[in-house]
C-alpha cells in the first residue's frame, strides 16, 4: 500500500492488532487531519483470501503458517515436563484476522468485578452495542444493530451440530435458549453465532471494517514488516525493519500506544526501560520507571484451557473435512455456490452449537471435592457464570496431527474452561546467544482444581457424542489411551449408543489415564491477556483507568493486556470493547468529539 511521506504523526500505535485497528479507525473516523500510524511487525490481510473466507480459519495454525507468532513456555511438572507453545497473531487485524470467528460474550458481572472506574458493565454495554451489527435476531436490548463488525449464524446449519443440540437439552437434561450472548443467561444448549457477515459471507475482522475501509485518508497510515523494539520517550518509536535488522526511529507528537497484545506490549514497556528492575538489569536494560507488574498477571490471573477429542463421524454426514483437506472438486463447487449466494461452507467454521455449562448437583459431586472450595468461592452465588463451554465441531481440525488419518468424516468435541485459577507470567529475557527471548511461565493446572473440569467434561462429551446418529466411534489415538479390557478403551462403533444406555463407568486407573492424557495435550485457548493489568500501581497495575502507563505521559497501553481478571468468554469480543473505550478515551484527552 502506498502512503505520502510524514515525519511525525500525532499518534502512533505499536502494533496492529484487533484493539489498535478499532482505536484506530475511530479516532480517524472522528477526526481525519489526525495523523495516525499503525506499526505492525505482521503482514497485510486485505482482501486476502485466506483472511476474508471463513472456512480458511484453520490454515492460520498449520506449522509452515506466517500469521502466527509461536511463543513457548517454560516446562511445567503439571504438564508433566512439557513445555506448552501459546500462538499469537502476527498480521494486520491481529486475532480477529486468524481467530476461529465464534461470537460469545462473558456475563456483565465480570466487567463490574474488575472494580475499574468507569468500565463498570453499565457503561460498557453501550459500546458493546456500538461495535456490532447483530444480525441474528431483532430488537435484543443487550445487542447492537449499527455497528461496523456483522453477527450472524454463518453460511448454513450442520446436522452434526443440531444433533449436539438435540441429544445435550435430552440426555443432558438442559433447556434450549435463541441467545446465551445476552450477558447473563448460560447454561442453556445454544446455536453458535460467529463474526461472519450474513451478507457477504465474509469474516467480520476490525482490519477490514475499522482502517482498510479508510484508505482513503492518507492520515492513517498502517506499516507491516516494522517491529517496534522500544518507545524512546520525547521522541517516539524506534522500529526495525523486517527481515533485516536496520533501525529507524518515528516521532509522535501527541501521544504513543502500546497495542502489541499480551506478548508484545510487555516486551516492548521492559526494551524501554519500564519494568521490574532485576528483570531489566538481566537484560543490561536501564530502568526509568519501576514498574514490578509489566508481564506479570498472565491471562488475567488464568487462561483458558482447551481439550479436544475427535471422533468419526458417519460417511454421509456434512462435515469440513473435504474442504480442511482441500479436496479440490469439493473446494470448487462450494466456492462457486459461495460466489453465488455467499451460503455455502466456505462461510462456515464448522462449530455450530455450544453450552455455557454449569455443574449440577449429581455432577458437581462426580467431580470430587478437588473441584469444591473454587465451586463454593467463585461460582456457587453466581448462576450467571459457567464453568465451562462444551461444543462440538462438524470435522477435525488439523492442527490436531491428524495428517495421518484416513480421509474420512470425523466431528470434534471440545471443552474450553473459562475461570482456571492458575497465573502465569511473560518477561524478556537474554538468550544462551545473547539475544533477546522470553522467560515464559503459563501456569497451566498448577492450581489442582483447574484439571477438574478437563477431566469430568471430556466424560460428559464422550456421552453426548456417542449417542449422536453420526456417531462412529472415537479416533482412538487422539484420546485417553485407556488399558486393556476397561469398558473406556476408545475403538470405531457401527452406530450411535442408545439415548438411555447406561453412562460408561471409569475405573481410578481409567481416571488417571484421563488425567494424564490432559497434562500431555490441553492447550490454550489463543485468549492471552492481563500482563499489563488495569489496576492500581500498589497492586502490580502497569496502567490506570484511563489507560496511561504509570510513571510516564503521553504513553498509553491499548489491548487485551490490559484486563485485570479473566472473561468468560472467546476474547475477540472484549477486544472490540476495549478497543472502542480506549478511543472514547483518547478522545477525550485530545478533545475531540467522538460518537458513544
Amino acid at each position: 500500500m502506498y502512503y505520502p511521506f510524514l515525519s511525525e504523526f500525532d499518534i502512533i500505535f505499536a502494533g496492529g492488532g484487533s484493539t489498535a485497528c478499532v482505536v484506530a479507525g475511530r479516532l480517524a473516523a472522528c477526526d481525519p487531519s489526525l495523523r495516525i500510524l499503525i506499526l505492525e511487525g505482521g503482514q497485510h490481510t486485505l482482501n486476502k483470501a485466506a483472511h476474508v473466507q471463513p472456512y480458511q480459519y484453520i490454515t492460520h495454525q498449520a506449522p509452515t503458517s506466517t500469521t502466527m507468532s509461536i511463543n513457548i513456555g517454560n516446562p511445567s511438572p503439571h504438564l508433566n515436563g512439557r513445555a506448552p507453545i501459546v500462538h499469537c497473531a502476527h498480521c494486520v487485524g491481529g486475532g480477529s484476522s486468524v481467530n476461529f470467528m465464534n461470537y460469545t460474550r462473558s456475563p456483565a458481572s465480570d466487567f463490574d468485578d474488575w472494580g475499574v472506574d468507569g468500565w463498570e458493565s453499565k457503561n460498557l454495554i453501550p459500546l458493546m452495542k456500538k461495535a456490532e451489527t447483530y444480525e441474528v435476531q431483532a430488537d435484543r436490548p443487550t445487542h447492537g444493530y449499527n455497528g461496523p463488525i456483522k453477527v450472524s449464524s454463518g453460511g448454513c446449519k450442520m446436522d452434526i451440530s443440531e444433533d449436539f443440540i438435540r441429544v445435550g437439552t435430552k440426555y443432558h437434561k438442559r433447556p434450549f435458549s435463541d441467545d446465551s450472548n445476552d450477558l447473563e443467561t448460560c447454561n442453556t444448549y445454544t446455536h453458535m453465532r460467529r463474526y461472519i457477515d450474513g451478507t457477504t459471507g465474509t469474516r467480520s475482522d476490525a482490519a477490514h471494517h475499522y482502517v482498510y475501509n479508510q484508505a482513503h485518508n492518507p492520515n492513517l497510515q498502517i506499516w507491516v514488516g516494522k517491529r517496534v523494539k522500544r518507545v524512546i520517550f520525547e521522541l517516539g518509536s524506534k522500529f526495525t525493519n523486517d527481515p533485516g535488522q536496520s533501525s529507524s526511529i518515528v516521532r509522535a507528537s501527541k501521544l504513543v500506544v502500546v497495542s502489541a497484545g499480551a506478548f508484545g506490549s510487555p516486551a516492548i514497556l521492559e526494551r524501554s526501560g519500564i519494568g521490574a528492575e532485576a528483570i531489566l538489569k538481566r537484560c543490561d536494560i536501564q530502568q526509568l520507571v519501576d514498574l514490578p507488574g509489566v508481564g506479570e498477571n498472565y491471562c488475567g490471573l488464568r487462561d483458558h484451557n482447551i481439550v479436544f477429542g475427535p471422533y468419526f463421524a458417519a460417511d454421509g454426514a456434512i462435515t469440513m473435512d473435504p474442504l480442511w483437506r482441500g479436496e479440490e472438486n469439493v473446494v470448487q463447487e462450494h466456492l462457486a455456490r459461495w460466489k453465488s449466494n455467499r451460503k455455502s461452507l466456505i462461510a462456515q467454521n464448522g462449530n455450530d452449537a455450544k453450552i455455557k455449562w454449569r455443574p449440577d448437583d449429581e455432577e458437581l459431586k462426580a467431580m470430587g471435592s478437588t473441584f469444591e472450595p473454587r465451586w463454593k468461592e467463585f461460582f456457587q452465588d453466581r448462576p450467571e457464570r459457567a464453568v465451562a463451554i462444551l461444543s462440538v465441531f462438524a470435522g477435525i481440525v488439523s492442527y490436531l496431527g491428524s495428517s495421518d488419518l484416513p480421509p474420512r468424516n470425523y466431528m470434534t468435541a471440545e471443552i474450553t474452561t473459562l475461570y482456571p485459577v492458575s497465573v502465569g507470567s511473560v518477561h524478556i529475557k537474554l538468550g544462551e546467544n545473547g539475544k533477546e527471548d522470553i522467560n515464559f511461565t503459563t501456569g497451566y493446572l498448577d492450581d489442582p482444581s483447574d484439571i477438574v473440569p478437563l477431566n469430568f467434561g471430556y466424560k460428559k462429551l464422550r456421552e453426548i457424542c456417542r449417542r449422536m446418529p453420526s456417531y462412529r466411534g472415537e479416533v482412538a489415538t487422539l484420546h485417553p489411551p485407556f488399558p486393556e479390557g476397561s469398558a473406556a478403551v476408545c475403538r470405531e462403533a457401527t452406530g450411535p449408543a442408545d439415548l438411555n444406555a447406561p453412562d460408561i463407568i471409569y475405573t481410578a486407573e481409567d481416571d488417571e489415564a484421563i488425567d494424564r492424557f490432559h497434562r500431555d495435550n490441553m492447550q490454550t485457548g489463543w485468549h492471552s491477556l492481563g500482563t499489563c493489568a488495569m489496576k492500581s500501581r500498589a497492586d502490580q497495575g502497569v496502567v490506570d483507568a484511563r489507560l496511561n502507563v504509570y510513571g510516564v505521559t503521553n504513553l498509553k497501553v491499548a489491548d487485551l493486556s490490559i484486563v485485570p481478571m479473566i472473561v468468560g468468554t472467546n476474547t475477540y469480543s472484549t477486544a472490540l470493547l476495549v478497543g472502542e473505550k480506549a478511543a472514547m478515551i483518547i478522545a477525550e484527552d485530545l478533545g475531540i468529539e467522538c460518537r458513544p
